[in-house]
């Protein structure tokens, strides 16, 4: 590692112990011993084992559950349904007012997406529980799916989930969330060249070596403790305590070392049904993913379609910008509505362009439910802006970094969205780039500044 102290040099202080300098994980010997301890590594006696009888379709009615014959078999504690849940629908986000409450703990009425949880089955072994839950009967009246964005968003496709109503999530701006700034259709009028293109990208699983899970513990004076590998403990703190009416002071949530997660392990699936099921039985229930689930059930990052329209002067300016974003955010919304959020104010790019139109979509299918994936919202933003960028850069002829210099953002230009850049650092990160690469840029990129715009 090497710190540049050329750059912002009247801007940092000196004296700096830590950056530029190598620092080894604290947590590196315990990952290398096997001594470090994640929630699974636990054991309580008695220790009960849940396991989910779950949707074989994407898109159904629920006529009836038969679980008799589960309830009959041995070893088995108990069987939950959606009328053992407390509050049985709820959103993530509602705790930061997103919603509305749109998806059930166990599913209700109907299931809206293959894999989607119908029955818990509590029983003394692991076996047990899962011969129990093949046991369990459940009539379907299988219903026509929606399962992309151009699907769902037909005007005689079926609805995916009537908490919304339709097949997209409701902004307070309307059907999509939305960027106007300066007038596009101005810059474009104006532009030397138009360029129009579609990207498309497929859910990507997260694929922890650790699949998601949790223990629930009952304790004194109607306490439960929790071990769980969540990635929010907070959200899952107080979406428990909604979901099952109890006070979060009753709710001991015990995190540590995830065994991986890049954000697909932020939603309160788990920790609820395995903490009721402890409450329910007075024993400790353990709730943890098989492989199969963890590659079929957890959230991915969300398939998107992202179609962009640049308007290029001939010497390299975008004048103009248009994109329409679609998160597929399958059957619910988990964190979908909020990662379409950030595509819309992130569609510009770090670059400065006048005049900008952004409608992001959050579209409802049905599919997994697609929720947090390091960056989820703006990750495939960029793959699409940056592919998006080199064509632009070849139909004019144009070198594709120097392009990128003309373009960037420099500290004071105000984005899209309306707030001013600050600390943008873009041209010497280019710059260093460029030497590292032996890039051949011409001399006159290396003398441009981020904390300065030249005429």
């Amino acid at each position: 590692m090497e710190l540049r102290k050329s750059y912002f040099a009247d801007e940092r202080k000196e004296g700096l112990h830590e950056i530029g300098q190598g620092r080894a994980r604290v947590d590196a010997p315990g990952h290398v011993t096997g001594k470090t301890a994640y929630f699974a590594d636990r054991n309580f006696p008695g220790m009960l084992y849940l396991k989910m009888v779950r949707s074989p379709h994407h898109h159904a009615r629920i006529r009836s559950i038969d679980t008799s014959a589960a309830e009959k078999h041995p070893g088995v504690v108990r069987v939950l349904t959606a009328k053992d849940i407390p509050n049985n629908l709820y959103t993530i986000l509602i705790l930061i007012q997103v919603g509305p409450e749109d998806e059930h703990v166990l599913a209700e009425g109907k299931v809206r997406w293959k894999g989607e949880a119908v029955v818990a089955v509590v029983a003394e072994t692991e076996r047990a529980a899962q011969e129990a839950a093949d046991k369990v009967k459940v009539d379907y009246e299988v219903l026509p799916a929606v399962l992309d964005i151009e699907a769902a968003l037909k005007p005689d496709a079926p609805v995916v989930n009537e908490h919304h109503g339709q097949n997209y999530y409701m902004y307070d701006s309307g059907a999509c969330r939305k960027v106007r700034f300066g007038d596009v259709e101005k810059g474009f009028a104006e532009a030397d060249h138009v360029l129009e293109q579609t990207y498309w990208s497929s859910p990507i699983e997260q694929a922890p070596m650790e699949t998601t899970g949790c223990i629930a513990v009952p304790e004194s004076n109607d306490r439960f403790t929790c071990y769980t590998d969540t990635q929010a403990m907070f959200f899952t703190l107080d979406n428990t305590s909604i979901i099952l009416q109890m006070p979060g002071s009753q709710l001991h949530m015990v995190g540590g070392t995830v065994g991986g997660g890049f954000g697909g392990k932020v939603d309160v699936i788990v920790e609820p049904i395995a903490i009721l099921a402890a409450k329910l039985t007075g024993k400790p229930v353990s709730f943890i993913y098989s492989r199969q689930e963890e590659m079929q059930i957890s959230s991915p990052r969300a398939a998107e379609k992202i179609v962009i329209k640049d308007g290029v002067m001939q010497d390299g300016r975008i004048v103009a910008r248009q994109v329409w974003g679609y998160t597929d955010a399958g059957a619910y919304s988990r964190h979908s509505p909020y990662g379409a959020q950030k595509g819309a104010a992130h569609y510009p790019g770090p670059y400065t362009i006048p005049n900008v139109w952004a409608d992001t979509y959050c579209v409802y299918t049905n599919r997994t439910p697609s929720s947090a994936m390091r960056g989820f919202g703006v990750t495939i933003a960029d793959f699409a802006l940056e592919v998006q960028m080199d064509k632009l850069a070849r139909l004019i002829g144009m070198d594709p970094l120097e392009f990128r210099f003309i373009n960037a953002y420099r500290d004071g230009d105000m984005k899209a969205h309306r707030q001013p850049t600050e600390g943008a650092a873009l041209i010497e990160c280019m710059q260093e780039a460029a030497r590292a690469s032996d890039w051949p840029v011409d001399e006159k990129y290396f003398a441009l500044s981020s904390v300065r715009r030249e005429a």
